[in-house]
């Protein structure tokens, strides 16, 4: 496997892209895990109304532009992402919770 120049290192597209195709699997491969703890959220919680948790999806999205912030990434870009990333959670795990509460 190719191995990953760092970003400051890079002088061609190629690399580039390879260091962007590199980072998205591993962003990818996050995101399932992250769902797979919507899914455990959805099996352990015993009431629908427990799903939305207003509180916890500000805390959420509050941590993850702190931890923008201390990279150097740009908040508002985090916080719309995170924004979009939180309510489609949500709406899996109503999903989920439905499914486990049909059977």
């Amino acid at each position: 496997m190719k191995e990953r120049v760092p970003p400051e290192d890079c002088a061609r597209m190629e690399d580039i892209r390879h260091g962007i195709d590199t980072l998205d699997q591993h962003i990818v491969t996050l995101l399932a895990e992250r769902m797979r703890y919507i899914e455990a959220a959805a099996r352990v919680k015993q009431q629908r109304d427990l799903v939305r948790d207003e509180a916890r999806k500000a805390a959420v999205i509050a941590n993850a532009c702190r931890t923008a912030e201390a990279s150097g990434l740009d908040t508002n870009l985090v916080e719309d992402l995170y924004e979009l990333l939180v309510e489609r959670s949500i709406a899996h795990e109503f999903e989920r919770f439905d499914e486990n509460t049909s059977r």
